[in-house]
């Protein structure tokens, strides 16, 4: 399989699983070794620099501060060897505010060897941070 086949079945097993809700087998298709970056405002909780699994726990974690998304769709998925980068939309409600964001994102996953070795997400920090921002 070429790296770029590899590459693709990685990153669609890991929106197969976040899809279904089994993180246990999207935090599977992380290797040993890896940096998970999200920048953005500290009210952000999943916002940060992740390399162990502890941290990788606490980032899907952090995701329980948000309702069921009321939209998501993968746009565009463009896959080159060891990259590649998903550009999608989504909107969540925040349970502690009771606001809604709208995001638009592109994420970068970096895949060696069959396993997550890079993640970045970019994504609309501003309006992330205006949803977690009580009234």
């Amino acid at each position: 399989m070429s790296t770029t086949m590899n590459t693709r079945a990685v990153v669609d097993a890991f929106f197969a699983g976040f899809g279904s809700g089994d993180l246990d087998a999207v935090k599977a298709l992380f290797a040993p070794e890896f940096t998970l970056t999200v920048h953005g405002s500290p009210r952000t909780p999943w916002a940060g620099t992740r390399r162990t699994r502890d941290e990788l726990d606490g980032f899907f974690a952090a995701f329980g501060t948000l309702g069921p998304a009321t939209e998501y769709e993968i746009e565009h998925l463009v896959v080159d060897g060891p990259h590649a980068v998903a550009l999608g939309r989504n909107a969540f409600p925040v349970t502690e505010t009771g606001k809604t964001f709208t995001n638009t994102f592109a994420l970068h996953f970096t895949v060696a060897e069959g396993m997550i070795t890079g993640y970045r997400m970019h994504e609309d920090s501003y309006a992330i941070d205006q949803a977690f921002t009580a009234s």
